[in-house]
């Protein structure tokens, strides 16, 4: 376990040597070109910032409208009947949305329901399956200037939706 640690905290910067490196050998003005690449970085976050912030802005009014609660009042039934645990809902609502709000709710549930709960399975698989699919059109689109989506969001939707129900038809498949 020592090795893989100390081998872990040295490939970050032996990649960077390497690269260095090539560029050297290459004959590539390195420090010149990394000064480029800062500049260039520097631009695209400022096209995509606009982006960000009205994504994070959605976030923050979905959580605190309550909004959240009524889908999940609204579906447990369903859940329920499924056989399908409901503190499962809240990872899946919340993950197309936010990445880090989507792993403090997958904290909560192993915290209420436990690791190996089916519950806690469920949203293990969801969170390292599905996307945060806002995040990434708001950074992707923002990046290249794309305005008009027509039916990316939807779609992106109805493929987190699908992906997070084969997520549960694996899992209770497995169990």
């Amino acid at each position: 376990m020592e090795i893989i640690a100390s081998v872990s905290k040295l490939i970050i910067p032996a990649f960077m040597l390497c690269v260095v490196a090539y560029g050297v050998y290459r004959k590539v003005p390195v420090f010149d070109s990394f000064v480029s690449g800062a500049k260039d970085g520097f631009g695209i976050i400022m096209r995509i910032f606009p982006y960000i912030l009205a994504i994070f802005f959605a976030i923050k009014c979905f959580q605190s409208s309550g909004a959240f609660g009524v889908i999940k009042d609204a579906l447990a039934p369903v859940l329920s009947f499924l056989g399908v645990p409901a503190e499962v809902l809240s990872v899946a609502v919340i993950k197309p949305l936010s990445g880090s709000a989507s792993l403090g709710a997958f904290t909560e549930v192993l915290k209420a329901t436990g690791p190996d709960s089916l519950a806690s399975r469920i949203s293990a698989v969801i969170m390292g399956s599905a996307e945060t699919t806002f995040y990434v059109l708001a950074v992707y689109l923002g990046a290249v200037s794309i305005k008009k989506t027509k039916y990316l969001v939807a779609v992106c939707l109805i493929a987190d939706a699908i992906g997070m129900t084969i997520a549960v038809l694996i899992v209770k498949f497995l169990l």
